[in-house]
């Protein structure tokens, strides 16, 4: 059974993403926070560009960045440091790259086995948000629908801890 995504504006300044993944938390987070893995599903493929690069000093206090595109263009690019790391359960990042970055808060819940993912994103301004939402309610559920098949291989190639 597929999980569905769900984006919604909770203000005028705030949004929410909510996704269930039949997988453990520890397994959602790792794709969360491993460049490696966030290459395999984090850009929809439908966008017609990948992840060219992906770094991630997933620690408080450390950066990230992401370059987004074509080989032969020039890549947007996504940045910002990491404000809370709690494993398995909480990530938090600024967005630096415009103006309207937002706040990003994801947290992981698991039970049963299951991880209900949460993400909370505080924009600067209502007109930020309103910028950023068509991208969000097109591409996210594609991602996540990404994740899942990747979470699937995961589940049967990483040990239990």
């Amino acid at each position: 059974m597929k999980n569905p995504t769900t984006v919604e504006r909770k203000s005028e300044r705030e949004l929410l993403v909510t996704r269930t993944f039949n997988a453990p938390a520890r397994i959602v987070f790792e794709a969360w926070t491993t460049p490696e893995l966030l290459k395999r599903w984090w850009v929809p493929k439908s966008a017609g560009v990948t992840l060219l690069s992906c770094e991630a000093d997933v620690r408080v206090g450390g950066r990230y960045r992401f370059e987004i595109g074509r080989e032969a263009s020039k890549p947007m690019v996504f940045f910002g440091r990491y404000i809370d790391v709690t494993p398995r359960s909480r990530l938090v990042w600024t967005n630096e790259e415009s103006d309207d970055g937002a706040v990003t808060t994801v947290t992981f819940e698991e039970k049963d086995g299951r991880t209900l993912l949460v993400i909370h994103e505080l924009y600067p301004s209502k007109e930020a948000l309103d910028r950023s939402i068509a991208g969000m309610e097109g591409g996210m559920p594609e991602a996540f629908g990404q994740l899942d098949a990747l979470l699937v291989t995961l589940g049967a190639s990483v040990g239990r801890s």
